[in-house]
């Protein structure tokens, strides 16, 4: 969850693109706001054609990417742009491979929530290595686009669902699951092959379990060699782990008990074996990954020369990562590193083999915490701390083997901007900056890292797409998306409201940073409610210079002050600063919140009566227990989807950050929101989904009673049928409608 809290709570799908509001709080709010609720979740997004899943071509010859359609922001397509030349041009429409898109199987509609994709129409695709074909997997089954003639192949049409379809790496297979089993189909013959027939039930293969979805970002289960000789392969038993029964009332008004094998802080997990498919004799050998069976098959990775394999195993503490160097032909094994912590290991995807034989990764094994990058021999052994420092790196996003060079994405001048370098593998200078401005940047490379796609935004600018040489010049736009007339967002760009940034101090004398908007036609003379936004869990930041949703300017031009801190606990300041929530989650993260109320009621332009404090997911959590802890403080809070009781979330999660319940009772009783409730004085506005299988109904159902019971004034909303996220233009109008009311009753002006 909360791993990709930041995803959600961020975007919280409920919070994706722009959010809005209703008519102004006060007489001191402009009567007629820019943004109107209506517009803010129509099509086309006022983000504007922002392309996703930007890759190159094989060949480097092209450069695909989805896009939305204009006159439907969540259904996209797949569209292409010659490096050469020439404007972009639609190479898939959606709605021609599926004219008509059938209901998701459930494997699907977990796998999205898990990813976070809301969107629908093509949300995946794969070019094959060759550069001859793109996979596009849709509606259930799988089409392999021809890319010189755009036919379109049918690789199968069944009654099930097909997932996870991919192109083997050398392009002579398709794998995918069905029925909880994995298949290939020969692309030249069509002959297909169960390669495991024992799915089914509590057993599946090949397919990532809840928690490897959820909380370590794998959204796979198995991955083939680069010969394409071997396959591993998870195998999940599910049949540990508690059957939680969730009652769902869908948006028809039916209702169904769902029975989810969902691992509650404390209690049994899936149990996952590792083992290696060889498709030439048609063995199958089982991994020796740990003594232990507890524990959690985080990654696994390839040598280039298939020789080896890598299986990343975490023990169930998550202190402990140990990567296994495993034999494909006898499926033995032996430790390559060994990297321990007192905190908790941040899993990366930054395992780069070399076609030598030695990896390039990244590590937080250093002073302070801070990601860096490493260079290793094949045996494991160190050859080169490539960077360090006190800033992390983001991620690797290429290596010349051929230059000596890396490149990545990380942080270096500020936590708040993302730039691009390229630093020697050997580690001998320091790193070069590659990109400008003062935002926020991501890359993806050519293979052979001679050139990129990167996308840049800063809080005016929305995000802009181009191509550059590896030397950061840009050679020329894939998307511009310029705020100029005929941009979605020209009209209201006039209005819009650059954030100030600042930083406060902790308790403890560490910096956080925050930010500010003020309201439309600020007057320093007058004085002001003010709306604070929180997240404050682990792997998000929330304070950045890069282009944010548009809820900050829906609140501005209705004349609130609109703010945000990051507190102790919030990513992109190594581990060390993430430290400060383990074992006790609920508690260093609201100092510092309050820290930034005491900032806001100290500024004479705000009314210290009048301020409210939001967020979604870790955000509700944070949101009710920093107004139980600090009674009265705000005058009002709404609070989504939030976790109210730890014992009440999941194993991968919750005892990363806090152990078990079982090893840290005070940690837990103290982290609840029910030891707190007694104190309940802010008005809260409470927010969830009615089939949420992320941060279950329970925790808000669990809450309504207990203020109920009380006597306590609080509102609330349910939404039928939907997850973590609340989806959908008409319920997102909804929502925000009622937040923004909620907002204007509780924080008028009395006077």
């Amino acid at each position: 969850m909360f791993a990709r809290f930041a995803s959600l709570a961020l975007a919280a799908t409920a919070l994706a693109a722009c959010q809005q509001a209703t008519d102004a709080p006060t007489e001191e709010v402009a009567a007629a706001p820019a943004l109107s609720i209506e517009r803010a979740f129509a099509s086309p997004s006022l983000t504007g054609p922002s392309p996703r899943a930007l890759t190159f071509a094989p060949d480097g010859s092209r450069v695909t990417f989805l896009r939305a359609k204009e006159e439907d922001q969540n259904v996209l397509d797949l569209w292409a742009m010659d490096v050469d030349g020439g404007e972009p041009y639609l190479l898939v429409d959606s709605r021609v491979l599926a004219p008509e898109e059938g209901e998701l199987s459930e494997a699907e509609r977990q796998l999205r929530e898990r990813a976070r994709i809301s969107a629908s129409g093509i949300v995946r695709y794969q070019w094959d290595q060759q550069g001859e074909a793109i996979l596009v997997p849709i509606d259930g089954d799988v089409f392999r686009v021809d890319v010189e003639s755009g036919e379109a192949r049918r690789i199968m049409e069944t009654e099930a669902f097909e997932t996870d379809a991919r192109i083997s790496p050398r392009g002579n297979y398709v794998s995918f699951i069905r029925d909880q089993n994995l298949f290939i189909t020969d692309l030249d013959t069509g002959e297909e092959r169960a390669l495991t027939t024992t799915g089914g039930g509590l057993i599946s293969w090949g397919m990532a379990e809840f928690i490897a979805q959820e909380e370590l970002s794998r959204g796979t289960g198995y991955w083939w060699s680069p010969d394409e000789r071997f396959i591993a392969v998870a195998r999940v038993d599910e049949s540990p782990v508690d059957n939680i029964q969730r009652l769902e009332i869908d948006a028809d008004g039916t209702a169904r008990v769902v029975d989810q094998r969902y691992p509650r802080a404390g209690t049994n997990n899936a149990r996952v074996e590792l083992y290696i498919l060889n498709l030439d004799t048609g063995s199958r050998r089982q991994v020796d990954l740990a003594a232990s069976d507890d524990i959690y098959l985080a990654r696994v990775n390839w040598a280039s020369d298939s020789t080896t394999a890598y299986a990343q195993v975490l023990n169930r503490p998550q202190d402990v990562l140990t990567v296994r160097a495993i034999d494909p032909l006898r499926g033995s094994g032996s430790d390559w590193m060994v990297e321990s912590t007192d905190v908790w290991i941040n899993i990366a995807d930054d395992f780069t083999p070399l076609e030598d034989g030695s990896i390039v990764l990244t590590s937080e094994d250093t002073p302070g915490g801070f990601r860096h990058i490493q260079h290793r021999a094949s045996d494991g052994s160190l050859i080169s701390d490539v960077t360090s420092g006190a800033w992390l790196v983001n991620e690797i996003d290429a290596v010349d083997e051929e230059t000596g060079l890396v490149y990545f994405t990380g942080w270096m001048d500020s936590p708040l901007e993302r730039h691009l370098f390229v630093v020697p593998l050997d580690g001998s200078a320091a790193p070069t900056q590659l990109t400008q401005g003062e935002g926020r940047w991501s890359g993806t490379f050519n293979a052979g890292a001679s050139a990129f796609i990167g996308t840049y935004s800063d809080p005016s600018t929305p995000p802009q797409t181009g191509l550059y040489g590896s030397d950061g010049e840009r050679l020329r736009w894939i998307e511009e998306n310029a705020l100029v007339e005929g941009h979605p967002y020209f009209e209201f760009a006039a209005d819009h409201i650059a954030p100030q940034y600042g930083t406060l101090t902790a308790a403890d004398g560490t910096e956080l940073h925050y930010m500010m908007y003020l309201p439309a036609d600020f007057d320093p003379s007058q004085q002001y409610p003010a709306v604070q936004y929180v997240y404050g869990g682990p792997t998000a930041q929330v304070v950045h210079r890069g282009w944010h949703n548009l809820r900050a300017q829906l609140f501005a031009q209705r004349g609130y002050v609109y703010f945000a801190i990051d507190n102790r606990g919030s990513t992109n300041r190594g581990r060390d600063f993430e430290g400060f929530l383990n074992l006790r989650m609920g508690q260093a993260e609201v100092e510092d919140q309050l820290v930034g109320l005491d900032h806001l009621k100290s500024l004479d332009f705000i009314d210290p009566d009048r301020i409210g404090l939001w967020g979604w997911s870790y955000g509700g959590y944070m949101t009710i227990m920093t107004t139980l802890q600090a009674p009265g403080a705000y005058a009002a809070g709404v609070a989504g989807a939030p976790v109210t009781d730890w014992a009440l979330y999941d194993t991968g999660y919750t005892e990363r950050y806090m152990d078990t319940p079982q090893d840290n009772p005070e940690g837990y009783e103290q982290g609840s929101a029910f030891a707190h409730v007694g104190n309940y004085e802010t008005p809260l506005f409470l927010i969830h989904g009615m089939a949420d299988d992320n941060v279950i109904f329970a925790n808000s159902v669990r809450l309504y009673n207990e203020l109920q019971v009380a006597r306590a004034d609080f509102e609330m909303m349910t939404y039928p049928g939907q997850r973590h996220g609340v989806r959908g233009e008409d319920r997102q109008v909804h929502m925000w409608t009622d937040i923004f009311d909620f907002f204007e009753r509780r924080l008028a002006d009395e006077n």
